[in-house]
């Protein structure tokens, strides 16, 4: 069902994106559009039809404190990368996962841009386009950290790019993909996370044999009263296992620091 809903709402997507779609702005500050406003309605559609008895966490929808109650709840970021769609960069993303007692057990990332499919249920293994993913050999040299934007730009990880090379991501939810099939080493920040940013992504890694976990060191556990985390550090599989220690050295020395905002 997931998989359907998520394809039915990248084709919505796609559609808008060439006729042209209203940008609107938050009170925080932040860019909405009517392409999240879209999908978000097509995957709450599914979940009230399919999976009534489910509870429900969204970047567009209020909060219902009801899903604390739940032992499923689907977490949904209808457009992570929301700056990328208003700016027509091809890293936004649909994200949604089904969580159940904390974990993610199902999830699922489209890239409407590239039409590739991300999915993953636990125990299956990792999915693109519904072709399994087979990982290349470990990548040794120089490896690829995707960082915020912000923080690459203050120069917060000035001394990590001395040793790999740091780009800035404009969707969390879309790199964890790309971490997971082993296309870049790490994602990597000390900035506040929502749990729809991170839900499918951190079982896509899982199921890839890769590394995830908070900023902190700690693992995920979903359907929080505040549903935020701290930081993320997720290396690929197919990464050297020093990196995973390097970057964590590099978050505690970070978190050290005084504010630099």
């Amino acid at each position: 069902m997931l998989v359907e809903a998520v394809q039915k709402a990248g084709a919505r997507v796609r559609e808008l994106v060439a006729a042209g779609f209203e940008v609107q702005t938050k009170p925080d500050r932040s860019p909405v559009t009517t392409v999240d406003h879209e999908v978000n309605r097509i995957l709450h559609e599914m979940q009230c039809r399919e999976f009534p008895q489910d509870g429900w966490l969204s970047e567009e929808s209020p909060d219902d404190p009801a899903r604390l109650t739940k032992r499923r709840v689907w977490i949904v970021d209808p457009i992570d990368g929301t700056k990328a769609l208003v700016n027509r960069l091809p890293e936004f993303c649909i994200s949604a996962a089904l969580i159940e007692r904390g974990a993610p057990i199902v999830a699922a990332i489209l890239n409407p841009s590239t039409d590739e499919l991300f999915t993953a249920v636990r125990g299956g293994g990792l999915f693109l386009n519904s072709a399994r993913v087979t990982l290349s050999p470990v990548h040794d040299f120089n490896p690829i950290i995707m960082v915020s934007a912000w923080e690459l730009l203050s120069g917060r990880w000035s001394a990590l790019a001395e040793t790999t090379q740091c780009r800035p991501m404009y969707s969390i939810a879309n790199t964890l993909a790309l971490v997971a099939a082993g296309r870049i080493q790490a994602a990597f920040t000390i900035e506040p996370e929502n749990e729809w940013d991170l839900a499918a992504g951190v079982l896509l890694v899982e199921e890839s044999g890769g590394f995830i976990c908070d900023a902190l060191g700690n693992p995920f556990v979903f359907n929080q009263p505040i549903p935020r985390f701290h930081g993320v550090i997720a290396v690929a599989p197919t990464s050297k296992k020093e990196l995973r220690a390097n970057l964590q050295t590099h978050a505690l020395h970070a978190r050290s620091q005084p504010e630099q905002k």
